[in-house]
């Protein structure tokens, strides 16, 4: 349990980081304080945990007839439905939306993939479990 909870905040930790460095690429994004951040950053997990995947069944399609292009949309979609929701949390635009998505999603993998070793099963990388 405490290992996935460790898990849970290192990866809302990562999703505040790369929101925040977000709003020094994106002049169409702001946050109001960083409690707004930190909020954005937990509701954006709930959401791409919860809502995206049901927007990605739903919309299955589509995804393949655009071969795959159509997640950069949900992606973006994620991010306005998060500002709709926190009062403080500001995106300008779809557009704006839509290269936020990338930028957070490269960084954030970034992120992970250099800094961050999440094993949350315990056993140690390449022992097959």
């Amino acid at each position: 349990m405490s290992r996935s909870l460790s898990a849970f905040f290192l990866h809302w930790g990562v999703t505040s980081l790369s929101l925040w460095a977000s709003t020094y690429v994106f002049n169409g994004i702001k946050f109001s304080d960083t409690s707004t951040l930190i909020v954005s950053a937990l509701l954006l997990g709930f959401a791409n945990a919860i809502v995206r995947p049901l927007l990605i069944i739903l919309t299955f399609p589509l995804t393949l007839i655009t071969l795959g292009l159509f997640l950069l949309v949900i992606n973006a979609l994620m991010i306005l439905l998060v500002s709709h929701f926190v009062r403080g949390f500001m995106v300008d635009s779809f557009s704006t939306a839509l290269f936020a998505s990338i930028f957070i999603s490269l960084l954030s993998f970034f992120i992970n993939f250099f800094f961050i070793d999440i094993n949350p099963s315990g056993f140690p990388p390449g022992s097959g479990f």
